[in-house]
């Protein structure tokens, strides 16, 4: 791929975005609808863009790209200071580096009037997810007078956006403590100095500690797909299933995610009707539109159910 051609896809979306104070993707290559750049992210967590590669460059090629993503960044965005960050992932390791400017020591980004920490230089999870961004706006829509669980919390970004939609009360469940940490910060750069408890033990120990505190109007279960020692999505979701209908409210919801390219829909929904059949299929919420995959299976799976009436 010429990264000074006029034709590179990421250039071209760098340069037709129009930045904001929110949080996006930019450019995202994953979805493999672009060829040749399926290795390819771009991020905006302002001021600061993320470029992330799954795949090992050469160094030639490392330099190719971030200079073409600069020449692009002065031509269009010159008004704006250029920070920028290149991340390789691949096999496990994990290379993070400022290429160009500064990155906040606190650094705060904002989404659909929230504001969450992040930081891009301490490994591959930065504090929120992006491909979730319609998953937090449904919930802050609908948790209106509603007692939410939030398992799985990472850094309580559901919990945050539960409280601005007027929920009563979110439970946080996470095995990380140091992630419940940021999420208690996450709460107070909102305002919310009360309303949500933060729970750092294994959900699957903790069966008693949460059907005390129940029963709950809404449930969000988003646990990572792969992680040993924490959730396996292909062994753990039906631990998780048997035991979420007792601790759902007469006529309670439940969002259940998946991000594992290779399980599509089919797998959770077979996994609910087997195991947990007192749930009925609602619907699965989209993804932001710049996540478009070729095989929207292989995206972000993101699942409502409703316990039958």
């Amino acid at each position: 791929m010429n990264f000074d051609s006029d034709e590179f896809p990421l250039g071209q979306a760098l340069a037709q975005v129009q930045l904001t104070d929110e949080l996006s993707r930019i450019f995202h290559g994953r979805g493999g609808r672009f060829a040749g750049l399926e290795h390819l992210c771009l991020d905006w967590f302002k001021p600061v863009l993320l470029l992330t590669s799954f795949k090992e460059l050469s160094e030639g090629e490392r330099l190719m790209l971030t200079d073409a993503v600069a020449a692009v960044w002065q031509q269009h965005h010159s008004e704006l200071s250029f920070n920028l960050v290149f991340q390789y992932r691949n096999a496990g390791k994990t290379v993070t580096e400022i290429v160009a400017g500064e990155v906040p020591e606190k650094h705060i980004v904002s989404e659909n009037g929230a504001d969450f920490l992040v930081h891009l230089l301490r490994g591959q999870n930065h504090g929120i997810f992006l491909d979730m961004a319609n998953g937090r706006r449904w919930v802050k829509e609908h948790a209106k007078d509603k007692k939410v669980l939030n398992l799985f919390a990472y850094t309580c970004a559901f919990s945050v956006v539960g409280l601005q939609g007027g929920a009563t009360e979110v439970v946080n469940m996470d095995m990380s403590k140091g992630a419940l940490s940021i999420g208690k910060q996450n709460h107070l750069l909102n305002g919310f100095e009360s309303g949500a408890r933060f729970l750092g033990h294994d959900i699957f120990r903790s069966w008693g500690k949460l059907t005390k505190l129940g029963p709950y109007d809404l449930i969000v279960a988003d646990p990572p797909s792969n992680q040993k020692g924490s959730f396996v999505a292909t062994k753990d979701y039906v631990r998780l299933l048997r035991r979420l209908p007792e601790l759902l409210a007469v006529d309670g919801e439940v969002l259940l995610c998946l991000n594992a390219p290779e399980l599509g829909c089919d797998f959770l929904m077979q996994q609910v009707a087997e195991t947990a059949p007192s749930l009925t299929f609602v619907e699965r919420i989209e993804n932001p539109p710049v996540f478009a995959d070729i095989d929207e299976q292989k995206s972000l799976k993101v699942l409502r159910y409703r316990v039958n009436p």
